[in-house]
């Protein structure tokens, strides 16, 4: 029998849940992920959204009392330590990742940060009007990575960005999802775009993106 059920449950690991420890900004947060088909891309914790988070701590970055959205969230973890640190916090993905992020704010958020934390279904491009129109912080980690949503992100950034408002993009720069032409040439059509952190190991940029005014 067991040449038919081994026993190595690595080899079914696509079938079950996870979970991993990440120490960040003081804080050690427990995040389920759950693999699989059904989630796919949106089940890991992937190493710019721990890029982002580290960056930061580095920065030490205020959100106490600042309004915070995060698109394509996947397990949630960005949007869960802008909320440790005192943000007002929407957390958002496609329907079929909202019930991973709910286990995973329940799990690492206590009672006064609940308070103040929603997890919301946001289409990139359809539904972005149904959201307030000027957050103070809008917060993505790898989203850049399927060259047909870009002009849906785009649309989606310009409606979230206010004139105060500040984006920060952390991305894998990959060379087969053309990564860096929407930061290098799409992105600064619409916005006023900087480096501002790159990990040369993990091949991971940073962007803050604000507002672009009018000439």
């Amino acid at each position: 029998m067991e040449s038919v059920f081994p026993r190595e449950l690595g080899l079914f690991c696509d079938a079950f849940p996870a979970e991993s420890r990440h120490q960040l900004c003081g804080h050690e947060l427990r995040i389920a992920h759950h693999h699989g088909a059904r989630l796919g891309v949106a089940a890991p914790v992937w190493e710019a959204a721990l890029t982002l988070c580290e960056y930061f701590e580095a920065q030490k970055l205020n959100f106490w009392g600042k309004t915070v959205i995060e698109l394509g969230a996947g397990t949630g973890v960005v949007g869960i330590l802008a909320a440790l640190l005192g943000g007002d916090v929407t957390i958002t993905d496609l329907p079929v990742a909202l019930k991973q992020i709910e286990e995973n704010v329940h799990r690492n958020l206590p009672a006064e940060c609940m308070a103040r934390t929603q997890v919301a279904a946001l289409s990139w491009g359809l539904d972005h009007e149904e959201f307030p129109n000027n957050y103070d912080f809008i917060l993505g980690a790898d989203i850049v990575y399927l060259k047909d949503t870009y002009p849906l992100l785009i649309r989606t950034l310009q409606y979230l960005c206010g004139p105060q408002s500040t984006i920060y993009l952390s991305s894998k720069m990959r060379q087969e999802h053309h990564t860096a032409m929407f930061f290098e040439r799409l992105l600064p059509v619409y916005f006023t775009s900087e480096l501002a952190f790159r990990d040369e190991n993990e091949n991971i940029n940073i962007y803050k993106v604000t507002h672009k005014s009018n000439p």
